[in-house]
């Protein structure tokens, strides 16, 4: 069913029920935050062992785009289905009536949550980014057509369905497959958009996300305005909604269907479904302090509860081990996550449906320069052991290594003085620029040697892959714009600042054109 515009603004739209964000990524740091607290090994085996485990990861990391360091990319999907692991409507009296989520006939097999976790290998902030669910993309591992980037799963789920039909399958093993297929064409979708890997996932629906928030409630968030979003009906002529939601502006402590109702309400937000992402991100980070600072990691029932929720409701890839996980588990906790929401570029109506537009070419920039922003590895002072080349302790973080002169960097095309003081600014050495001979369309990246490892860098930098050329001088990156190229999303270090250390740290976001503020975790952050 199409969309349709919030009344109360230009830009928001009318859409499906529910957005679920919260839910996949709450009940993810969840479980991670457990191994940080140094549960028990039979705690860790009673959790692992009662998991719902996906193979959905096999296909899409056959066409994954390839890794250039030890960084873990995680995407938490929130699916948006009244129904159960076996294809059973969930009861009535709890969606409608309890939640006022609609009826099991609405949402479908949406992904109306999608958010990618970057872990870096070497420890520091890790960068949280939202995909907004009407994003109009390509799909992949669907049926290969432009959709809502929310609809890939469901697509490849009835795809799967029509194959499988007559082969005697019983109604949740009939699920179980078509979701397989689902699961995998979100995974590909996603990494095909952002130009990245995969590495895990882990995926929760509607009725995950109340038992997660029932397991720790009451939840405290904030609000910047107060709300009112009082319940529609629905009638022949009028598809009804609200959500009952009534909060002052402020911090509010919520049970658990109060929370399903603060992360899904579309009605009265200034930018409609992008404000609700906002929300959701809020909502993760307010689980991930109380879960941290009011003691539920110290409480065996509310541990215990969290276990029987992870192991009832949640699916996670079978390749996810999660006593090794959960040693990268304080990355995500004590205000080290930061959200942000890739941008779109206006609305349009295609096929009866409202989609955002979207620049494909400056999202994967933009997430290739966010994710990558690590300094490459640097080698081993001298003397007694070393590692491994490019081999990095992923107990240290980066700036704590000792510094190496980066590669030069020769920039040719036009706007080559511009990227050449950028790249400078990133910490490279500033080397030749030029107009260039026989300019090609796409933007090329070519070193010589002893260069590879920032040539590697700086391609992500510019969404291309990095290539040996004879002809470039040892210890130069040579980078040549297309003629498609636009200028890079970043911003100038402040004036007279000089260039960058190779060992500094800034905020890799600053500059970026995200959609709205970053939501920082670490607290109670107020939303609209």
């Amino acid at each position: 069913m199409a969309d349709r515009k919030n009344t109360r603004a230009r830009a928001p739209r009318r859409t499906a029920p529910l957005t679920v964000a919260g839910r996949g990524l709450a009940c993810t740091v969840s479980a991670a935050v457990l191994g940080a607290s140094g549960f028990t090994w039979y705690e860790y085996r009673s959790l692992d062992s009662g998991i719902v485990k996906s193979a959905a990861l096999a296909e899409a990391k056959k066409n994954a785009p390839p890794h250039l360091d030890k960084s873990v990319n995680l995407l938490l999907i929130g699916l948006d289905s009244r129904k159960d692991m076996d294809g059973n409507d969930l009861p009535k009296e709890f969606v409608e009536d309890e939640l006022h989520a609609g009826s099991s006939e609405i949402g479908g097999y949406n992904t109306n949550a999608l958010i990618v976790l970057h872990i870096p290998a070497n420890g520091g902030k890790v960068a949280a980014l939202s995909v907004p669910r009407d994003d109009y993309v390509q799909t992949v591992g669907a049926d290969g057509k432009m959709h809502k980037i929310k609809e890939a799963y469901g697509i490849a789920k009835d795809a799967a369905e029509q194959k499988l039909a007559g082969k005697g399958l019983s109604k949740p093993e009939l699920e179980r497959q078509s979701r397989e297929a689902g699961r995998s064409a979100t995974i590909q979708t996603v990494q095909a958009f952002l130009n990245i890997p995969i590495d895990h996932f882990a995926e929760v629906n509607l009725i995950g996300f109340y038992d997660i928030a029932k397991a720790v409630e009451p939840i405290q968030v904030c609000l910047n305005h107060p709300v009112d979003d009082p319940i529609v009906a629905r009638t022949a002529t009028r598809e009804g909604g609200g959500t009952g939601l009534k909060l002052p502006a402020g911090i509010s402590s919520l049970n658990a269907a109060q929370a399903l109702s603060f992360v899904r309400q579309r009605h009265n937000l200034p930018n409609g479904d992008l404000d609700r992402t906002h929300r959701q991100q809020a909502f993760i980070s307010s689980v991930e302090y109380q879960l941290k600072q009011q003691g539920i990691l110290n409480d065996f029932g509310k541990l215990q509860r969290l276990f029987d929720v992870v192991k009832k409701d949640v699916v996670i890839d079978n390749e996810w081990n999660i006593l090794d996980f959960a040693q990268q588990a304080p990355n995500l906790t004590g205000g080290n996550v930061e959200f942000n929401t890739l941008p779109i570029t206006g609305f349009k109506t295609i096929g009866g449906q409202e989609v955002n537009t979207v620049n494909p070419d400056l999202i994967k920039r933009i997430v290739q320069q966010l994710f990558n922003h690590d300094p490459a590895p640097a080698a081993p002072a001298g003397g007694g052991d070393t590692a491994a080349p490019g081999a990095t302790d992923p107990t240290t973080p980066a700036a704590s290594s000792p510094a190496r002169e980066r590669a030069t960097v020769d920039v040719y095309g036009g706007s080559a003085a511009g990227e050449s003081k950028a790249l400078a600014e990133l910490g490279y050495q500033a080397g030749k620029v030029g107009e260039a001979a026989g300019r090609p369309k796409a933007t090329t990246v070519t070193y010589g040697s002893g260069a590879k490892a920032d040539a590697q860098q700086i391609a992500a930098h510019y969404g291309v892959t990095a290539v040996a050329a004879a002809g470039a001088p040892a210890g130069h990156v040579v980078v040549t714009l297309g003629s498609t190229f636009s200028a890079s999303p970043t911003t100038p270090s402040p004036a007279g600042s000089g260039p960058q250390p190779a060992d500094a740290a800034p905020d890799p976001a600053a500059g970026l054109p995200m959609q709205g503020p970053a939501v920082k975790a670490g607290g109670i952050p107020c939303v609209d």
